[in-house]
């Protein structure tokens, strides 16, 4: 089976070395495998980067490049789905490290009657130290990060609503189309769930894994958990079905904090004490579970203050989302987006290999 294997990147030429190792390592045929990069208009060293890759000879059957003039992901995944031409689609961040056995083991499950695979995906760390230890412990951990199963090595086959690297059956994309090009950060949840929805079940197998470097410095963090949150909110009013309750767990955490300081504000703080209290015994219950994780730093004390400002800064960010609702609304009203959703689905059957 011809395997696309697709990436895109906006400026990640620190990135990509370890990952265009692992991609000229893979142990599945090379001759089936078609890389597809694309650039979204970088403007350091990555196209470059990916040039210089596609002209040295790792016996792959192709090595497409293509450049994307606009910058969100969803565009650029759209681009990458109309230029792949294999059997099986899979994406891969450019954040990501992946094993040997990666593109294989993927094939391997999809040749199991399933339609959408996929594998845990825990996060990692370079140039290590003990600062980014600490925000990794933050990231892996339930209560700084998310639920969700995929995020943490997967234990058993089971079928969620989202993956993040995953491989589809060509015929999958054929039907649903692409990428929303509205959605910056939510692109994937709302993919998935069209996915689903058109009756396909997107399975987690533990046979498959891959990684993705966490942010190296508080400020990035803080910085994506904002946009997570902004775009949570903005995307309730695009999709709503393809958001679970807990993506507002830091919306009510917040909201919660503003309504309880209202009340103590007129007289009546027993609520805030409650919640502060019951909020810091989850705190420090996880800050002192990362403690029983491996390469435990000093830094582990601060976690306890971690955890708050990557929750606070998720509810905001949402928060901001849903009051920007109205314009955001009016601003992609008569987009091109789902167009573009149809177009991706017209030029992927054209592409079909008979």
């Amino acid at each position: 089976m011809l395997v696309s294997l697709c990436m895109i990147a906006y400026n990640e030429s620190a990135a990509l070395s370890g990952l265009f190792r692992d991609i000229s390592l893979q142990d599945y045929p090379h001759d089936q495998i078609e890389i597809v990069f694309v650039d979204s208009m970088s403007t350091d060293d990555t196209k470059e980067k990916m040039e210089k890759f596609r002209d040295t000879d790792y016996g792959f059957k192709n090595v497409a490049i293509v450049q994307c003039v606009k910058k969100n992901q969803a565009s650029s995944w759209n681009a990458a789905l109309m230029t792949a031409k294999g059997d099986i689609i899979i994406r891969v961040d450019a954040h990501a490290r992946i094993p040997r056995n990666f593109v294989s083991r993927n094939v391997y499950n999809i040749n199991q009657n399933e339609y959408v695979v996929g594998g845990g995906r825990p996060n990692i760390t370079s140039n290590v130290s003990s600062w980014k230890l600490t925000l990794l412990a933050a990231e892996d951990s339930l209560f700084g990060s998310s639920v969700a199963s995929y995020r943490r090595p997967a234990t058993q086959k089971e079928y969620l609503d989202s993956l993040f690297h995953a491989a589809y059956r060509r015929e999958v994309i054929r039907k649903v189309g692409g990428f929303n090009e509205n959605l910056g950060r939510t692109e994937d949840n709302e993919f998935h769930y069209r996915i689903r929805q058109a009756g396909y079940k997107l399975c987690c197998c533990p046979d498959i894994i891959s990684y993705q470097h966490s942010r190296s410095n508080l400020k990035d963090m803080i910085r994506q958990k904002y946009s997570n949150g902004k775009w949570i909110g903005l995307t309730l009013s695009e999709c709503p079905g393809c958001l679970s309750y807990f993506h507002f767990a830091p919306f009510l955490f917040v909201m919660a904090i503003i309504g309880c300081s209202v009340l103590a504000l007129f007289g009546f703080p027993l609520l805030l004490y409650i919640l502060l209290i019951i909020y810091g015994m989850f705190d420090i219950v996880n800050a002192v579970g990362c403690c029983t994780m491996k390469n435990v730093q000093p830094q582990f004390l601060l976690l306890p203050f971690i955890f708050p400002i990557l929750h606070i800064s998720y509810g905001v960010g949402t928060i901001v989302g849903l009051l920007q609702i109205p314009s955001w609304q009016k601003k992609i009203r008569g987009s091109s987006a789902k167009a573009n959703i149809e177009k991706v689905k017209r030029k992927v059957a054209k592409n079909t290999i008979k």
